[in-house]
């Protein structure tokens, strides 16, 4: 480890007040590694309720009774005009492990090197909570207050399933979000720069207003125990193995929603580039030639069925009883019936399916306020932005917010850093958002929350 060749800042008085809350934040380990295996939330929203409170706010710390580690802040936040809809800000608390070992700086201390917040959950997504509570602490000291209630939900537990997060909150908790409309989450809202199709750069950025479904499904198949020196036809290694084979090399047809079209379309459009979008072999095309600027999109016009997790057997020489294996399916705005439709017929029926998660697609407007406010408060802070559309290949607490009738939208904005920097390291090595970035986007944010 090599963390002494990056220094800290000397005088963290100097800092930004985002800075200092989001390293304070990375500071808490709250790694979430296995559902009830995490550490580290409880502290953490405690800090967070503290520092509320100390500006005047009320909030709520809650945690299930059978885990009660597991715990999330909530506030509510009175706007001027009360009878309009409300506004949820959600952010979580909880990261993925980090391994010390293959780390340039000790990922837990929140260091600042190098025009960087490095740590495990400075990218995600411990920067848009730090924003979220710089916001807060703002209208606390100042008595300003947004347009309309917003919501702010901290949670626990993203990094697994969010049962004791956000799924938690709204199964047991649903009244705290009542009137609330729409919301932002993860996942979209950074500014990037990509190459015109006549060599210049133009400013893009993405919002997420939908997510692909997940429908994770365990595959079971039974036959025969026997010796292995005597093979026959009732083994059920073999027809899970077949049914692997189906699932995992199928070629789901390309199902273009009309949010990842206006995400490509919007993206040519920014970049010079005319496309055609009207078969399977032009969206092919455009997706070549758009390449790593519409992000996930080659993933999101079409389902995918990708075994990740088998067992079977406990001798060599023993053919077992039965044999199992997990399926991470994931299904595009739209084609939730086709998908489930059609598994089992590629799986077969020597092999039982059974949907361990079934969390549908969503999606939010495009038109209306919600959108727009956000395209506006992008361009204010960065003039000529183009601001588009996108579709998220995982998943997020946004599915299960959206369970509640709420529109929910992926914003958590960082604006371009001066000197090229990038965000990078996301459940991987060396995690770290660009100081000025954070700084911009917590403007970005500021002004979305007061005027939306």
């Amino acid at each position: 480890m090599c963390s002494a060749s990056l220094p800290r800042v000397p005088d963290p008085s100097a800092e930004p007040e985002v800075v200092g809350l989001l390293r304070r934040l990375i500071a808490f380990d709250t790694t979430n590694r296995s559902p009830g295996d995490a550490e580290g939330e409880l502290d953490c929203a405690r800090w967070l309720v503290g520092r509320l409170q100390e500006v005047g706010f009320e909030p709520l710390l809650l945690a299930p009774e059978d885990a009660p580690e597991r715990a999330s802040v909530v506030l509510r936040v009175p706007g001027e005009d009360r009878t309009l809809p409300a506004l949820l800000v959600h952010a979580h608390l909880d990261v993925v492990p980090a391994e010390p070992e293959q780390w340039s700086v000790p990922p837990f201390a929140g260091s600042v090197a190098d025009g960087y917040v490095w740590g495990r959950g400075a990218a995600d997504m411990k920067d848009m909570a730090a924003a979220t509570l710089a916001v807060l602490l703002d209208w606390g000291r100042s008595g300003r207050r947004p347009r309309r209630d917003v919501v702010v939900a901290f949670v626990a537990d993203e990094e697994t399933d969010g049962r004791f997060g956000a799924r938690w909150l709204v199964e047991q908790h649903a009244g705290l979000f009542a009137g609330v409309e729409a919301a932002i989450g993860e996942s979209g809202g950074r500014v990037e720069e990509w190459p015109h199709r006549d060599g210049h750069r133009v400013r893009l950025a993405r919002v997420a207003a939908g997510e692909r479904g997940t429908l994770h499904v365990r595959l079971t198949a039974r036959g025969t125990s026997g010796h292995g020196s005597r093979p026959h036809e009732d083994n059920p290694v073999l027809a899970l193995v077949d049914a692997l084979h189906r699932i995992g090399h199928h070629q789901w047809p390309i199902h273009l929603s009309p949010l990842v079209r206006a995400q490509l379309a919007g993206t040519a459009d920014a970049l010079g580039h005319p496309v055609d979008l009207d078969d399977d072999a032009d969206v092919e095309r455009a997706l070549e030639l758009l390449g790593p600027a519409v992000d996930a999109a080659r993933y999101t016009v079409r389902a995918a069925t990708t075994p990740t997790m088998l067992q079977a057997g406990y001798k060599v020489n023993v053919i077992p009883g039965t044999a199992s294996a997990e399926v991470d399916v994931r299904c595009p705005p739209g084609y939730l019936d086709q998908v489930v439709a059609r598994l089992p017929e590629l799986v077969g029926d020597r092999v039982e399916l059974e949907h361990t998660v079934f969390e549908p697609p969503v999606q939010a407007p495009l038109d209306g306020p919600w959108f727009a406010a956000m395209v506006e408060a992008v361009t204010a802070e960065t003039p000529g932005t183009v601001v588009v559309p996108g579709c998220l290949g995982g998943g997020t607490d946004a599915k299960a917010f959206s369970s509640l009738g709420i529109a929910c939208y992926g914003f958590s904005p960082l604006t371009l850093d001066p000197a090229g920097r990038i965000p990078g390291g996301v459940h991987g090595v060396d995690e770290r958002v660009p100081v000025a970035s954070l700084v911009g986007g917590t403007r970005v944010l500021t002004r979305f929350l007061e005027r939306v």
